[in-house]
């Protein structure tokens, strides 16, 4: 069996959205005739709570290798976890590559400056490496146009860095081409030597159905038979804030039709930890929506906290943003939980044929910030028909095959498929 090492500096039992990718390719790698390595970073140099529960869906066999990394100190000068273990992953990584002849290497990014091991490491061991962008790297963030701020400072250090990382790889992954498409352009002569292939984030049906064996009730809310309670769970995009002031304007101008609907956010806040760091608060407030139309939860929950919230909830609300290169990941895993979906989304998001053609949900299709108006003009009539859609919602209508390419096992497979051509092509 060919081994594969995957550098996830953020693992279970860390609670982040972004260890679920490495979990999943790590619980199914092994069917495809690799044993996988984890390496990560000893989870007492976390910042944000743990998730025991979540470590208890990993396989028994699977082997994890910890690293030490800087603590956090205070005041916090330096909380990325791939810098504050930078130099300790690095050289567990080459010593892992050397005693264990490792076939392939792959890295999850963000930590983004995690990048750097892949490039250093076939520098000194001749490993092939991939890099995973679970997000862009290279991006304006909101204030990249102040100079010298820090947003200022990250987008020019990742348009230097970048370059760097990927010159020597073999392989670039996205959760969507969209991901990687900046990559291609900025260093044309990797499309010679490198394999490019979209891997979507991926879903786990199991453990949905780990729930049902875990004793873990909803806290947040609960069911009301008046009410029509939909769940947003995960961080907000940056740019996502403007259709959803569409839709609250549209909410504040109707507040009769919209009484008994109430939207739930969880894990929307500033920072994953603090549970004051409220994002949608202030919008709600400033249209009178607060605790009557919009409820905020801005900590993160566990992650199968979240599912037994779904469970609860009434429909699953999926916001897209302004930019075309989203896909939502939270599609599937919204189809599992069994609840119809709302979703708000560029008209260039696969998400938005995907769940008509599942006949999962209803979406709002919308052309970017050119088209904002759309999100205000439409979003009554579009709700009237989510209502009716609800009312009739029979998860056994719901067309799965249009989700096959999300299931854990097969965003695997493509891994494995893309990995197999490279080391023959090097052989």
């Amino acid at each position: 069996m060919k081994k594969i090492l995957i550098i996830s500096p953020h693992f279970p039992p860390s609670n982040l959205t972004a260890v679920h990718r490495a979990r999943f390719f790590a619980n199914h790698l092994p069917a495809f005739g690799w044993d996988p390595i984890i390496l990560t970073v000893d989870e007492k140099y976390y910042e944000e709570k743990l998730d025991w529960e979540l470590y208890k869906l990993l396989p028994p066999e699977l082997r994890i290798e910890k690293v030490k990394a800087m603590k956090i100190t205070r005041p916090r000068l330096i909380g990325d976890i791939g810098l504050r273990a930078f130099f300790s992953m690095y050289r567990k990584a080459k010593q892992l590559i050397r005693e264990e002849k490792i076939d392939f290497l792959y890295i999850t990014i963000p930590s983004f400056y995690g990048a750097l091991w892949g490039r250093w490491l076939h520098e000194k061991t001749g490993v092939p490496y991939g890099i995973d962008y679970i997000d862009p790297w290279v991006h304006q963030f909101p204030g990249s146009e102040r100079i010298f701020s820090r947003h200022w400072f990250a987008t020019r250090i990742s348009h230097f860095l970048e370059p760097i990382a990927v010159k020597k790889a073999s392989l670039i992954s996205g959760v969507a081409a969209s991901y990687f498409e900046g990559v291609i352009a900025r260093n044309p002569r990797l499309k010679s030597r490198c394999e490019f292939v979209a891997i979507p984030y991926g879903s786990e049906q199991s453990d949905h159905e780990a729930i049902n064996s875990i004793d873990i009730r909803p806290y947040l809310f609960t069911k009301e038979p008046e009410k029509m309670k939909l769940v947003y769970a995960g961080a907000m995009l940056p740019k996502a804030y403007a259709p959803l002031e569409q839709i609250f304007i549209t909410l504040a101008n109707n507040k009769d039709k919209f009484r008994d609907v109430q939207f739930h956010f969880i894990g929307t806040g500033k920072s994953t930890t603090d549970p004051y760091g409220f994002n949608i608060r202030p919008l709600a407030e400033r249209y009178g929506l607060w605790q009557s139309n919009v409820y905020e939860y801005p900590e993160r929950i566990p992650y199968l906290d979240v599912l037994v919230h779904l469970n609860e909830a009434d429909g699953v609300f999926i916001l897209g943003s302004t930019e075309p290169h989203y896909t939502p990941s939270k599609v599937y895993q919204a189809v599992l939980s069994r609840k119809p979906i709302l979703a708000i989304l560029h008209q260039a998001s696969t998400g938005v044929e995907v769940i008509r053609s599942s006949h999962a949900g209803i979406v709002l299709d919308f052309d970017g910030e050119q088209d904002l108006e759309k999100i205000r003009n439409k979003f009554s009539s579009v709700f009237d028909e989510y209502r009716n859609f609800v009312k009739k919602y029979d998860f056994a209508e719901v067309d799965h095959s249009p989700f096959q390419e999300y299931s854990a096992e097969r965003i695997t497979g493509v891994l494995v498929s893309t990995i197999n051509k490279i080391n023959q092509n090097l052989s």
